[in-house]
């Protein structure tokens, strides 16, 4: 299938790695063009080099990061297509042990700093834009140890399924993506919060009976972001290897 990505461009936050850097990767393989976002100036040029992108250093909870990259977008390509929104997870521990500070901080790097970009962006956005946050099983479920993100995940679920509303009108197509549990150093730093015996439940929890690969949700990610998926606004999609028991 052909996702119609030939010359696009898209903002990716989060880029350098993980699930940001798997999409980053799939939507350039389609044919795109991407700027892509890394916490240091070493991670995303050396992300950006890979990938044949470009990288900026830049922090989802700083407010000028939009504005910064919807300029390093338009100088270098003219246009903007899309954005994913891709932020490293807050702080494992469950609810009554966090801090008021690791809250405030999760949350403006989270949730307020992911509704600046995607609000930003839009306004930047003609007919056949999209936008896709990356959230979390968390949004359907709760996780054990994982009290921060069960606070924060659902409500910007919302802030999407609101903005599919908002911005249907014009065009815009707003999604949510659901990753369960997908082989990236996010993963590694959860497992190591548990038990052998936990990773392994957890492990044989998911039906097809192993962890995801950042490729697969990569692609998936790709899709929604495309012109191929354009009647595809206000979901949220699962993409965890049938982990969720809803649906």
């Amino acid at each position: 299938m052909d996702l119609g990505l030939k010359d696009h461009v898209y903002l990716v936050t989060g880029g350098s790695r993980g699930l940001g850097f798997a999409t980053a990767s799939a939507l350039v393989g389609e044919g795109a063009r991407v700027v892509l976002t890394g916490r240091t100036a070493e991670t995303a040029s050396a992300a950006a080099e890979q990938l044949g992108a470009v990288g900026v250093a830049c922090d989802n909870a700083d407010p000028d990061t939009p504005t910064r990259l919807l300029d390093v977008a338009k100088e270098r390509y003219g246009r903007v297509d899309g954005l994913l929104v891709s932020v490293g997870g807050p702080p494992a521990g469950t609810v009554i042990e966090a801090t008021d500070e690791q809250w405030r901080a999760a949350f403006e790097s989270v949730f307020l700093g992911a509704v600046r970009l995607a609000r930003t962006v839009a306004a930047s956005l003609g007919t056949g834009g999209s936008i896709a946050f990356v959230l979390s099983s968390s949004v359907r479920v709760p996780l054990g140890n994982l009290g921060i993100s069960n606070g924060l995940r659902p409500g910007l679920a919302m802030v999407a399924k609101s903005m599919a509303t908002e911005l249907g009108p014009r065009g815009i197509r707003v999604n949510g993506l659901l990753p369960g549990r997908i082989a990236t150093d996010r993963m590694t730093y959860l497992d190591a919060q548990v038990t052998l015996e936990q990773r392994e439940a957890s492990r044989a929890a998911i039906p097809l009976g192993r962890y995801g690969e950042p490729d697969e949700f990569g692609r998936v990610a790709a899709f929604v972001l495309s012109p191929a998926a354009s009647y595809l606004t206000g979901t949220m999609i699962q993409v965890d290897g049938g982990y969720l028991p809803t649906f």
